[in-house]
């Protein structure tokens, strides 16, 4: 599924015609939104990926992989294993309502 394609109107705003991210957003909740809409569209429930995965597929919206990666992380949306070579995306996540 592409990253342009959203199930949020307000998410749409912040990519450009070719799909890729204009900025990523400062406000947290704004960030929040992207971050739910990037888990939803680019990583799959149940499967393991590996860091260069993870970064390939941040990379189709933004070159600021590593950036993208590490706010997946810490707001709960993909997690990590001690190693921090395999990540997962969270069992669930939902969109907050747009702002």
């Amino acid at each position: 599924m592409s990253a342009h394609t959203t199930s949020s109107l307000g998410v749409s705003a912040l990519f450009d015609g070719s799909g890729r991210l204009t900025a990523i957003p400062r406000r947290p909740a704004r960030r929040e939104q992207l971050l739910a809409h990037l888990t939803e569209t680019l990583f799959e429930e149940g499967r393991p990926y590996s860091e260069p995965e993870v970064n390939e597929a941040l990379r189709t919206v933004h070159d600021d992989c590593s950036a993208l990666r590490r706010y997946l992380v810490v707001a709960g949306h993909l997690s990590r294993t001690r190693d921090g070579r395999t990540y997962h995306r969270a069992a669930t996540t939902t969109l907050p309502p747009t702002a």
